[in-house]
């Protein structure tokens, strides 16, 4: 039972009262584990419920293995580009990809800023080297974020109207850490109706296939809740599938199972209702990523982008993307003709 993360994973299933029959669970559960094999664990994680007829389409837990481990797929220098938040600002900076805007970073008590290094032994020169960098930079505030942390893990901000009070309470994790400090992300106004606590990024799956042609597989959205200033799944927030076609969000959206595992029709604080919203500069975010793979081909990334009022701009990039949920948000990846010729490129490899 290593395969749920916790007790409580456990309990979302037994407790769900849209579970299919105990039977068709059983026959299904067989029907798998002879298809697949492996046992496959993976289905109590949501392809127990009602709904969830084609449950042949969806990723096994080797088959994500497979893809997320291949060196056919992921070269190690891209990798180590990819897994360092640092490094990949500085790559794009040289690029003509929109990010956000690197402002300075430091590593441990020594800061950087415009080719400038300084080293900070207190908290009056860590709040002299901030409100140099505001005036100099004309900010409002920055983004912290850990160079190799996932999730949202470690990331805040800060804030120029409140700086002293903010720097008072983070001095000791700002100065025995790592962090990237970048501009803070405006988000479009039409995504700020269902949220605006957080910048609601999507992540968009790009494949370059066996025929060296880049390929946008699919694409989810993401978003916070309460005060939250990430949108990660794994910090609380939840995810909405994208129509491809048309760039509208899909009707459900989904908790990690370690946050109940609902389904959701529209978000918890606004009450906006997701199916049919049109997400602002959709083809041009696509667009974006595709350049994005010039940048940096690797064969299977994982983009998450921010969309602002001028257009989408790249946060990051994931050489290990969150295929599980991608699967639920696609409806099942294997309906993909390009996810199914990789699945067969790497079994003959």
């Amino acid at each position: 039972m290593r395969h749920f993360e916790n007790i409580g994973q456990i309990m979302v299933f037994i407790k769900d009262s849209n579970k299919k029959s105990f039977l068709k669970i059983i026959k299904e559960v067989f029907v798998l584990f002879f298809i697949k094999r492996e046992i496959p664990f993976y289905y109590f994680k949501y392809f127990f419920r009602k709904e969830v007829e084609n449950y042949l389409d969806y990723l096994s837990t080797g088959e994500v293995n497979v893809i997320g481990s291949s060196f056919i797929l992921h070269n190690p220098a891209y990798r180590s580009l990819l897994e360092n938040k640092l490094f990949f600002a500085l790559l794009c900076e040289k690029s003509s990809l929109n990010i956000p805007k690197l402002i300075s970073y430091n590593l441990g008590n020594i800061f950087y800023h415009n080719n400038t290094t300084t080293q900070i032994f207190n908290k009056s020169e860590l709040l002299s080297f901030f409100e140099h960098v505001f005036t100099e930079d004309k900010l409002d505030g920055l983004f912290f974020r850990p160079p190799s942390e996932y999730g949202g893990k470690g990331c805040f901000k800060i804030n120029r109207a409140c700086l002293k009070k903010e720097l008072d309470d983070i001095f000791d994790a700002i100065i025995s850490g790592y962090y990237v400090h970048t501009e803070i992300i405006k988000q479009h106004s039409e995504i700020n109706k269902i949220h605006d606590k957080s910048v609601s990024t999507l992540r968009i799956i790009s494949l370059i296939t066996s025929e060296n042609q880049p390929k946008i597989i699919c694409a989810f959205m993401r978003f916070g809740v309460g005060n939250s200033v990430v949108d990660n799944v794994t910090s609380g927030g939840f995810f909405v599938g994208v129509n491809m076609n048309n760039g509208t969000l899909k009707k459900e959206g989904y908790n990690d199972l370690n946050n109940g595992g609902k389904v959701v029709y529209e978000h918890p604080d606004s009450h906006f209702k997701f199916e049919g919203f049109k997400v602002p500069y959709f083809k041009e975010a696509c667009d974006e990523v595709l350049k994005g793979v010039k940048v940096i081909p690797d064969r299977f990334i994982g983009w998450d982008v921010a969309i602002t009022p001028n257009g989408p701009i790249i946060v990051e990039a994931n050489w290990q993307p969150d295929l599980p949920a991608s699967d639920i948000a696609y409806g099942g990846l294997l309906k993909s003709s390009h996810i199914k010729n990789i699945l067969e490129e790497l079994k003959q490899k």
